[in-house]
């Protein structure tokens, strides 16, 4: 297995074991960096900088790692461990206990202000936000069951929450996560690498790598198992039990989360996770993990922070989405608590964010409400986080409820729909799933959009795909024929004027009318007409009339 590159990671150990108070150090730039924008090779893998290529998107100063001269001046300083650096937000996590040490560090000509993430851990229950989806066996009188055999994967007990998008259409089509890589950021990873549901994707080599960003170490398999719960909802291939929403895709599974404590220093640690994912060449980042009160209630967010740019993690999942990743997240489970509300990073603007419901559809009381504090809609989508069915440590169905659970499900489909359409971006590929889903033209502050129907959603960017070929085969004409000549059957590009009604008339030299197509089309609508059959016609000149409305002409055409 491939350990990620100590160099993206930029950890550096300056003193002994222990829990220290934690502070994040914010630098006011990076004007010492060794780095280069036009040397990116030096801190982006091949597939990160392909991406950006791809997708047009352009390096900037925050894709500069922080500046090394820097770092090492905060880590010479006594009593002071540096835990790691995010580049998006220019700033480096520390512990220590000595006020005097952070003092110091105040003082330094780089540093814009220090803020307290973390106290000294203490063994207590999380908050009600962490991680109290309740685990059960599958009971009998539960209909999950696939009533059909002609689909590529026998689902077994998850095939209701496939089939609620339609997903089985992506699978059965050939797009099962080939050639995708996801991050997952969670708690921990309990039992992965003996977990017979995860059997076909160690088998393949489809877990390209593991970091524990709690404890600066590769293995993720001894922690918590909610991010193993999560994995199986897209990763599982065991036939007839589980089958994931992307069973071939690639993974990296990232621990960021404390499930013991609450505090912002989490959100530092998903950040630093998010931009290993992005130098790496991830596609899609799945986290089911959220923040709205913590441990030191002098550290919470309010509702008013829930505006998409405030919170550490938000402005990070959106940066992360401005590096042409995706990045789906719960929307949280307080839907039954006082705080009702969506938590971070949900509220980002990018960030695709998953409330739940049941396989038939029903909202779950637990998801959370938006919208965002600055108006917005929210969730954006929905999928089943109501009895989803997972797997536990040993490989077998159970269920669970949570949004945790919904986000997974869906965000496996959309690796899939990403996989069929790679020419289009990740907001364009988002959009298509709002646009085919089934609030869209009634968006509501329970479910968003809806519930997404990838059928609808490949159709609609398959269509999507024809104009744009046709847009580039028109050029800047509004009709084109070819070809030219013809033998048996010529086609015809056309992009309306107006909407209305389109006529096309092939005539020979006398006059006669040989095929005739009329057709209902949109203003600045592309429509694809065939002309066929015209095997029999004898070699000469002939006519192509149009007319649209406002305009009509005839194009000479020969056999």
């Amino acid at each position: 297995m491939k350990l990620i590159p100590v160099f993206l990671l930029c950890l550096i150990t300056v003193t002994g074991q222990g829990q220290l108070t934690r502070h994040i150090i914010e630098l006011t730039d990076k004007k010492t960096t060794t780095y280069s924008l036009n040397n990116p090779s030096s801190y982006l893998s091949a597939k990160a900088i392909a991406r950006r290529t791809r997708y047009n998107i352009s390096l900037d100063s925050t894709d500069l790692p922080v500046s090394r001269a820097y770092i090492d001046s905060i880590a010479k300083i006594p009593n002071v461990t540096v835990l790691n650096t995010s580049r998006w937000l220019n700033q480096v996590l520390i512990q220590t206990t000595d006020a005097g040490a952070l003092a110091k560090i105040q003082l330094l000509p780089f540093v814009k202000k220090s803020s307290p993430v973390a106290s000294r851990p203490v063994i207590s229950l999380a908050p009600e936000e962490k991680f109290n989806e309740a685990i059960t066996e599958i009971s009998n009188g539960i209909n999950y069951r696939q009533s059909i055999n002609e689909n590529y994967y026998n689902y077994g007990n998850a095939f209701g929450q496939i089939h609620i998008h339609e997903g089985e259409f992506l699978h059965d089509n050939g797009f099962r996560g080939e050639g995708m890589t996801v991050a997952i950021l969670d708690a921990g990873f309990l039992s992965y690498l003996t977990n017979p549901a995860f059997d076909s994707i160690r088998q393949n080599n489809r877990i390209l790598g593991t970091w524990d960003f709690v404890k600066n170490e590769s293995s993720v398999n001894e922690d918590h198992p909610h991010g193993m719960y999560c994995f199986s909802i897209m990763a599982s291939n065991r036939p007839g039990v589980l089958v994931g929403t992307a069973p071939k895709a690639n993974y990296y599974l990232f621990r960021t989360e404390e499930a013991a404590t609450e505090y912002p220093v989490e959100e530092q640690n998903w950040a630093v996770a998010a931009e290993v994912a992005d130098s790496l060449g991830v596609d899609l980042i799945s986290s089911s993990l959220g923040y709205s009160t913590f441990d030191d209630p002098a550290l919470n967010h309010t509702y008013a922070d829930m505006n998409g740019k405030n919170t550490m993690i938000t402005r990070a999942a959106d940066i992360a989405v401005k590096k042409g990743m995706i990045v789906t997240n719960s929307a949280g489970n307080s839907g039954g608590t006082a705080w009702k509300y969506l938590i971070a990073p949900a509220d980002g603007d990018s960030v695709f964010a998953i409330g739940a419901v049941n396989v038939n559809g029903q909202v779950a009381s637990f998801s959370s409400y938006g919208p965002t504090a600055d108006g917005r809609i929210k969730p954006d989508v929905a999928s089943v986080g109501w009895n989803t069915v997972i797997t536990n440590t040993a490989g077998n169905a159970v269920q669970g409820s949570g949004t945790s659970f919904s986000n997974p499900n869906i965000a496996g489909l959309i690796t899939c729909l990403w996989q069929a359409f790679p020419e289009f971006n990740n907001m364009e590929i988002l959009n298509a799933v709002k646009k085919n889903s089934s609030r869209y033209t009634n968006p509501d502050d329970r479910i968003g959009y809806g519930i997404p129907n990838m059928k609808a959603a490949y159709d609609f960017l398959f269509k999507e795909r024809q104009i744009r070929q046709a847009t580039t085969v028109l050029g800047g004409n509004y009709i084109k024929v070819y070809p030219i000549p013809f033998s048996n059957r010529f086609s015809v590009l056309y992009k309306s004027a107006e909407a209305g009604k389109l006529s096309m008339e092939l005539i020979d030299a006398s006059g006669r009318i040989i095929n005739a197509q009329t057709r209902t089309v949109g203003n600045n609508e592309i429509s694809f007409i065939e002309m066929t059959q015209l095997d029999r016609l004898p070699a000469g000149q002939y006519f192509l009339r149009y007319r649209d409305g406002s305009r009509n002409g005839t194009i000479t055409l020969v056999k």
